[in-house]
């Protein structure tokens, strides 16, 4: 029996999804670049780029080509698409800005907030961020991805209040909190998850499919990449590691989070690392400063024996805001590769990991969308 033939939509919206694709890699085109670019017939893009033109989603820039021949006008995706709203929600305040399908940031606000700041005033903040971004942006917000210093809940987007957790913002619940400045999904994460997702798409893990991310600053997270995807667990918890029985100052056993504690390294009634103080001692050049960074070392090393022993890593990257100061990642290489079983370790390289990661997503799921929306105009 002879396969069906695709019916005419079918032709039509695989047509469109290719003219809006190519245009949301290209500022602007003719149809016949249009037509170069994706392989498609001249007469058939024409009567796609109308089609999509009459529903709102492809306009005339009103540039036309120069030189001899016959003038052809320049099309680009309709400046009232849309945008994705990107947050990031830290000890330091909450980021919020507004890009585009090409990935092009239009709007950045910021609303600052202190360490001890509870999850009326992080829900205010957020509130706060996206009603500037969202009265700024050129056409509605369709969606949103949120980048959390704290664990997240995978069922719900609600952040999750574990013990000892640096960042205290107890349940909050960043998608309740949009809901009212984003018209679609809002898309809830970890901020380390979001980092090793950076890493893995262009930073120093870029390629690797099976790599650890382990995050060393206020906070101490992990993220697990396998098969090239981040794993997060059944609750979406997979890398809370604070928790791990490592070894400590004087080769004694407990947990990662305590070290800091027995080190003297950790804020007055808080379990959030003294990042500045880890720093500053480290940074001395004497035999204390030695001994601190061989002592951390071991206790990063026995994390990343259990990491490496229950999810056999090609590599593992070291990121965070002390993890890739002041020789630690030096000294876990050097230390983890006397290890039964060694894995490279080396430096992250991207400057804001968490919001590169994020804001890879908000970008991929604004086009899916995009696209998404051309379809009922196409079955009328």
């Amino acid at each position: 029996m002879a396969p069906s033939k695709p019916s005419l939509e079918m032709l039509r919206s695989l047509t469109d999804e290719n003219v809006l694709r190519i245009l949301m890699k290209h500022p602007q085109l003719t149809r016949a670049e249009i037509a170069a670019h994706t392989g498609i017939s001249k007469p058939t893009i024409s009567d796609s780029v109308q089609r999509l033109a009459e529903a709102g989603l492809v306009a005339d820039t009103g540039d036309r080509t120069a030189g001899r021949g016959r003038v052809g006008a320049y099309y680009a995706l309709a400046p009232d698409t849309g945008a994705a709203l990107v947050a990031g929600i830290t000890p330091h305040g909450v980021t919020a800005e507004a890009v585009d399908v090409h990935g092009t940031v239009l709007h950045q606000v910021h609303s600052a907030l202190e360490r001890r700041d509870g999850p009326d005033r992080v829900a205010s903040a957020l509130a706060e961020a996206a009603a500037g971004i969202s009265s700024s942006a050129p056409g509605p917000l369709r969606t949103a991805v949120v980048s959390a210093a704290d664990p997240v809940d995978r069922a719900t987007g609600r952040l999750v209040q574990l013990p000892d957790a640096p960042f205290l913002v107890g349940d909050l619940d960043p998608p309740s909190v949009l809901a009212a400045y984003v018209g679609g999904p809002v898309l809830v994460d970890n901020d380390v998850n979001w980092a090793a997702s950076a890493e893995r798409d262009h930073g120093c893990a870029a390629g690797v499919d099976d790599f650890v991310y382990l995050h060393l600053g206020r906070g101490l997270g992990c993220a697990v990449v396998s098969d090239g995807q981040v794993r997060r667990g059944h609750h979406g918890l997979a890398g809370e590691i604070a928790h791990l029985y490592t070894v400590g100052p004087g080769g004694a056993a407990m947990r990662f989070t305590e070290v800091f504690a027995a080190l003297d390294l950790r804020h007055p009634d808080s379990t959030a690392i003294d990042t500045d103080a880890l720093v500053s001692r480290l940074a001395a050049a004497d035999e204390q400063a030695e001994s601190l960074r061989a002592v951390l070392a071991r206790a990063i090393g026995g994390v990343l024996a259990a990491a490496v022993a229950l999810t056999d890593p090609c590599m593992i990257v070291i990121g965070g805001e002390w993890g890739t100061r002041a020789g630690i990642a030096t000294a876990v290489a050097e230390d983890f590769g006397r290890s039964p079983r060694p894995v490279p370790v080396t430096a992250a390289i991207l400057t804001s990991p968490d919001l590169d990661g994020a804001r890879t997503k908000a970008v991929e799921e604004l086009r899916t969308l995009v696209v998404q929306s051309a379809r009922p105009a196409l079955q009328q």
